[in-house]
């Protein structure tokens, strides 16, 4: 598996991993052939046809979507410094996705690396710890983040030009 600060935000759309997808494929097939061959043959009344296309397709779908959201965790959790094998067996044996909500409600910034001395730190880091090297451009009267192209800090009204940010932190073309 590849570093954790190797993945990029733009890789997103890569984070499900193949044998995940296979997984998903598959499930969608039983959960199909259960609910078309198997079941009917138990059953005592007839069920609608547009019904039961309906929730054929609904059951599959839910089932896929369970084991490509726990592919899509075992290589989230990494690049977030989370423990992979606890936050898989939770979504698993969690009923109904209560443990993919849980993940997504609790998991951690992604980890970035230091620019200047490659230390690894969180996304949401103003300074690195180790180096004191400025990651993001943020207000020098309140501390919280802003964005390059703001002149005043929006928590505070502080005037921003008075900071002297570095000048890699200011939009190109001031």
């Amino acid at each position: 598996m590849r570093m954790p600060e190797t993945i990029h935000a733009n890789d997103d759309t890569r984070l499900v991993p193949v044998w995940s997808m296979v997984v998903a494929g598959a499930a969608f097939l039983l959960v199909e052939h259960y609910f078309w061959f198997v079941f009917p043959k138990y059953q005592h009344h007839v069920t609608p046809f547009g019904l039961r296309i309906y929730l054929n397709i609904s059951w599959g779908l839910l089932a896929s979507v369970y084991f490509l959201m726990i592919g899509f965790i075992s290589k989230d959790a990494p690049r977030r410094r989370m423990s992979t094998r606890f936050w898989m067996i939770l979504c698993f044996v969690m009923p109904g996705g209560i443990g993919a909500v849980l993940y997504f409600l609790l998991r951690t910034p992604l980890v970035a690396s230091c620019p200047s001395c490659g230390t690894q730190v969180l996304g949401d880091f103003h300074f690195c710890p180790q180096c004191n090297y400025q990651l993001a451009a943020s207000c020098g009267n309140c501390f919280r983040t802003v964005r390059t192209t703001d002149i005043y800090c929006t928590r505070c009204g502080h005037e921003l030009a008075r900071d002297h940010m570095p000048a890699r932190l200011h939009v190109m073309g001031e």
